[in-house]
């Protein structure tokens, strides 16, 4: 967000040209207009022209909030998983160790006591890790409450993965009103900037009373400066810079997509709250049958 507009290094060519979010430029003016009627003409096309960079720009909006939606919720859902199934993961591998040392036990076989030795390995921690780092590292990798720490979020984990429909609601406004994409000059782009960035903090923990103070400080805040260049040439430029950023956004929601959390979340688009839920109680009827695999084991 807020980057600063390119110029267009050329007119484009005559005829209707598709751009991004599925603007059309207008087509050249009718040639039959009388030439008496050209400033008519002129006016007339660049209404329409600005029709289309403000459509160009709305639906630009829209799909901007529907990627940082989804952003949040691979992130939410990221650190749901972590939070709740984390300990359900590390039973089970240690009771794969406990199940394999038993076998291993009751064979006297070598392979059986390899595998033992490697199922142990997987469930201890790398030794003084956390020690050495003062707990912003453990043995597997940059510990959440670190991450958070050092990119500005909640460092509680947040309530759920899809933030509340109220939510999502202030968050559209907001992004409709203050979008650095509106900008028309790089001094508005970065105090709109700097304001969605706090828009995005909020509405990544779902905090609706912060987000319905931020909306009342945008309302009450300056109005946007006035265009300083020609109207068509700011326009022309626009549209241009529309598509380029609607292709980062593209880009952006592939990787997410494609990404393991990603995947996961295209199971249940209605409800990623539920699908927690789905995968908790499947881990607890692995860890319920290797219970019932251990007991055996030791009756003999």
């Amino acid at each position: 967000m807020g980057q600063a507009t390119p110029r267009r290094t050329g007119r484009p060519a005559p005829g209707p040209t598709p751009y991004a979010c599925g603007v059309t430029e207008p087509a050249e003016p009718d040639e039959q207009t009388p030439p008496d009627d050209e400033h008519a003409r002129a006016d007339s096309g660049a209404e329409r022209l600005e029709r289309a960079v403000r459509a160009a720009e709305q639906a630009l909006i829209e799909f901007e909030v529907a990627v940082e939606t989804f952003r949040i919720e691979v992130d939410n859902f990221s650190r749901l998983h972590h939070q709740r199934l984390g300990p359900m993961y590390s039973r089970l591998d240690e009771l794969d160790a406990l199940i394999a040392e038993a076998r291993a036990e009751q064979t006297g076989d070598p392979e059986d006591k390899r595998r033992a030795d490697e199922a142990r390995a997987l469930v201890m921690p790398m030794p003084g890790v956390e020690e050495l780092f003062g707990g912003w590292l453990d043995s597997d990798g940059l510990s959440p409450e670190a991450a958070d720490m050092l990119t500005g979020r909640p460092v509680s984990p947040p309530p759920r993965v899809r933030p509340s429909e109220e939510a999502r609601k202030l968050y559209r406004e907001l992004a409709r009103m203050a979008h650095p994409d509106l900008a028309q000059d790089e001094h508005e782009s970065d105090r709109r900037s700097a304001f969605i960035a706090r828009v995005n903090i909020a509405y990544a923990s779902g905090d609706v009373e912060a987000l319905t103070a931020l909306k009342a400080e945008w309302e009450a805040g300056p109005a946007p400066e006035e265009p300083r260049r020609s109207r068509t040439e700011e326009l022309y430029a626009r549209l241009e810079w529309l598509a380029q950023r609607k292709e980062l956004l593209v880009s952006v929601a592939k990787q997410l997509e494609d990404g393991a959390i990603g995947q996961m979340l295209k199971l249940a688009p209605d409800d990623p709250d539920r699908l927690l839920e789905e995968i908790a109680e499947e881990l607890l009827a692995r860890v319920a049958e290797k219970e019932t695999t251990l007991a055996e084991l030791a009756r003999g």
